[in-house]
C-alpha cells in the first residue's frame, strides 16, 4: 500500500508541475471530444489530431436519412510564445442522403467540407502560474485528494479564426460561402484526483444570415497516466440548425507523443436523430526547448559557475637548456 501511495503522489507531482507551463512532457490533445483546451501545445511543437468516423442520421418528420463516413482533423503548432498556438481544423464528410417521401426513395450522394477553419488561440490567464503553494504534498496522500478552492478559478484562453466555405456546399445553409469570422472563449479547471472541466463558448460564421452560437462542456477523468474517460455535451443554435449532442468515450496514451481514442455521439431528438462512432489518434513532433530564465538557473549560467580547471604546466626536463633567439645560452 505504501508503494501505491508513493507512486500516486509522484504522478501527481509530475502532472501538477507540467501544467504550470504550456508545454507538457506528454502529448496535450483536444481529442477525443470536440472542445478546445485553454492550453497550447507548447513552442516548437507540431501536432496532428485525426479522427475518422461513421455517422447515421434519421429525420422522422421530413422522412430522410443520411448514412456515411468522414474525418475530422486538426494541425496545431506552438509559435513564438508558450501561450500562443496557431491551428488548422476541419471536417470532411462523404455520405448518401436518401429521401423517402415518395413512392421511390431518391438517393443523393454528397461529399464536401462541413467546415474548414484557420485560427489562433492565446492563453490570457493561467491561475497555476507561479502558484508554488499548489504543488502536491509528498507526505500526505489525503492532502492531495482534498478539494482546493483555488481550483475553481479557471485558465482562460481566447481564439480568433476564419472559416472558408465553398460555394454550393450541401452541408451548409444557402448563400453561405467564402470567409467568415469565428471567435471563442475557452476555460479549463484542473481539479484534484485527475478531474478536468473544459468549457467553450463559440460564435461562428459571424456576419452571415446563419450565424451560429455553440457551447461545449467536457468533463474528463484520468485513472492513471495512460487511461482517461470523458463525457461531453454540445449545444448548437442557429436559424439553420439547432441540436444538443452528447459524447462519451476514452483515450489511451500509447507513448508520450502518441494517443489513441474513441467516442460515441448521439442526441435525443428525431429532427434528425444522430448517432456516430469515431476512432482517432493524436501525434506530435516535439522540438520544444526550454527557454533560458533570468534567475541564474539556466544551463549556461550553471556552466559559468563551475570552477575552471587549471592547465597543467609542462615540466622541463633536467637536460633541457633554454636558448635565446640568436641561439646563445
Amino acid at each position: 500500500m505504501n508503494f501505491i501511495k508513493v507512486s500516486f503522489t509522484i504522478f501527481l507531482l509530475f502532472v501538477t508541475q507540467s501544467i504550470f507551463a504550456q508545454y507538457t512532457e506528454v502529448i496535450n490533445s483536444n481529442r477525443p471530444g470536440v472542445s478546445r483546451s485553454a492550453f497550447s501545445v507548447g513552442t516548437n511543437v507540431a501536432q496532428l489530431e485525426v479522427g475518422p468516423y461513421i455517422v447515421k442520421e434519421e429525420h422522422t418528420p421530413l422522412k430522410y436519412e443520411v448514412s456515411g463516413f468522414g474525418v475530422d482533423f486538426a494541425a496545431r503548432y506552438g509559435l513564438l510564445f508558450e501561450e500562443l498556438e496557431i491551428n488548422i481544423e476541419g471536417i470532411y464528410q462523404n455520405d448518401t442522403r436518401t429521401d423517402n417521401r415518395g413512392f421511390i426513395a431518391v438517393e443523393n450522394k454528397r461529399s464536401n467540407f462541413k467546415n474548414f477553419t484557420i485560427g489562433a488561440k492565446y492563453l490570457v490567464y493561467d491561475p497555476l502560474k507561479n502558484a508554488g503553494e499548489e504543488k502536491p504534498n509528498l507526505y500526505s496522500y489525503h492532502a492531495n485528494r482534498t478539494f482546493k478552492w483555488s481550483s475553481l478559478i479557471p485558465a482562460v484562453a481566447v481564439y480568433a479564426g476564419a472559416n472558408f466555405d465553398t460555394k454550393d456546399n450541401s452541408y451548409l445553409p444557402p448563400d453561405v460561402e467564402g470567409f467568415s469570422p469565428k471567435i471563442m472563449v475557452a476555460t479549463q479547471n484542473n481539479f484534484s484526483g485527475g478531474w478536468v472541466l473544459i468549457m467553450n463558448l463559440i460564435k461562428d460564421r459571424i456576419g452571415t444570415d446563419y450565424s451560429e452560437f455553440q457551447y461545449i462542456l467536457t468533463l474528463t477523468h484520468s485513472f492513471n497516466p495512460q487511461w482517461v474517460i470523458f463525457a461531453e455535451t454540445q449545444g448548437i443554435d442557429s436559424e439553420y440548425y439547432a441540436d444538443n449532442l452528447f459524447r462519451f468515450g476514452g483515450a489511451y496514451l500509447w507513448s508520450k507523443d502518441f494517443q489513441l481514442d474513441t467516442a460515441v455521439t448521439l442526441n435525443t431528438k428525431d429532427t434528425p436523430s444522430v448517432f456516430g462512432v469515431n476512432f482517432g489518434l493524436s501525434y506530435r513532433l516535439d522540438f520544444h526547448v526550454d527557454k533560458e530564465t533570468d534567475n541564474g538557473n539556466s544551463k549556461e549560467d550553471a556552466d559559468k559557475r563551475k570552477p575552471k580547471k587549471k592547465k597543467k604546466k609542462k615540466k622541463k626536463k633536467k637536460d633541457d637548456t633554454d636558448f635565446d633567439d640568436d641561439g646563445s645560452l
